[in-house]
C-alpha cells in the first residue's frame, strides 16, 4: 500500500503555505478528510492498520480518538479491530470525555488519530481516558509526520514527540516534509501568505 499516493489521488496531499495545529508552517498539508470522505479508501486504510496492530498481539478494548480529526479514522479502525469506539472532545481548551462515555478501570485503550505529528492531541486524549480509569495500551494513526517512533519504522522520534516511549505506535507509513518556525519561515519571508487548511476551502 502505498500511502502518499491514496492521499494525492484523492486531494488529500495539499501543497502550499499552511499553518499546522502546532502553530509551525509548512509547504505540505495531509487533509485527512478527502482520503476518508471515501467509506471504502477509509475502510481500506482502517483494515491495514487493524493489521498491524493484530500482529503486534496487543490486547484492545476499545478505540478512543481526540475530535475533531481522529473521528472517523478511529471509528473505521474500531469497526476493523471489533471494539468499541468512543472519543474526547475539548471543551473551554481542555480535552474532556463528555457525552455519557465512560471508560471501565483498566478498561485497555488504544488511542487512534488521522495523523500524528507530535502527538499532542493523542496525548491529551489518552491522559483524559487514564483519568477516567482506563489503562492507554498504544497510540496509532493512518500517517506519522515523523516525529514520533512508529512500530516498523527506523524512524527515530526527535525531541519533539510528546508520545511516551514506553507505548507503541502504530500507523501505515512515515511523512516526513520540513515544518518551520513561524518567526522564521522562509516562505513568510519570500511574501507568501500561510492559510489555516479548513478555513479556505482546504
Amino acid at each position: 500500500m502505498n500511502l502518499k499516493e491514496i492521499y494525492k489521488e484523492n486531494g488529500a496531499f495539499l501543497e502550499g503555505h499552511f499553518i499546522l495545529s502546532s502553530g509551525n508552517h509548512s509547504k505540505y498539508y495531509l487533509q485527512s478528510a478527502r482520503v476518508l470522505e471515501n467509506p471504502k479508501v477509509a475502510e481500506n486504510l482502517a483494515n491495514a492498520l487493524a493489521d498491524k496492530i493484530r500482529k503486534s498481539g496487543l490486547e484492545i478494548d476499545t478505540i478512543c480518538s481526540p475530535a475533531l480529526g481522529g473521528l472517523l479514522a478511529g471509528y473505521e479502525l474500531a469497526r476493523a479491530l471489533g471494539v468499541r469506539f468512543i472519543f474526547t472532545e475539548r471543551k473551554e481548551g481542555e480535552m474532556q470525555m463528555r457525552r455519557g462515555f465512560t471508560v471501565s478501570k483498566g478498561e485497555k485503550v488504544l488511542i487512534c488519530e488521522d495523523i500524528i505529528t507530535t502527538g499532542g492531541s493523542a496525548l491529551e486524549a489518552g491522559k483524559e481516558v487514564e483519568a477516567q480509569g482506563g489503562d492507554v495500551v498504544g497510540f496509532s494513526a493512518l500517517a506519522n509526520r515523523g516525529f514520533c517512533s512508529r512500530v516498523g519504522s527506523e524512524v527515530e522520534a526527535t525531541q519533539n514527540c510528546k508520545l511516551p516511549k514506553s507505548k507503541p505506535l502504530f500507523a501505515l507509513e512515515d511523512f516526513i516534509f520540513e515544518i518551520y518556525n513561524s518567526d522564521s519561515c522562509p516562505l513568510c519571508k519570500n511574501g507568501s501568505k500561510a492559510i489555516k487548511p479548513g478555513s479556505r476551502g482546504n
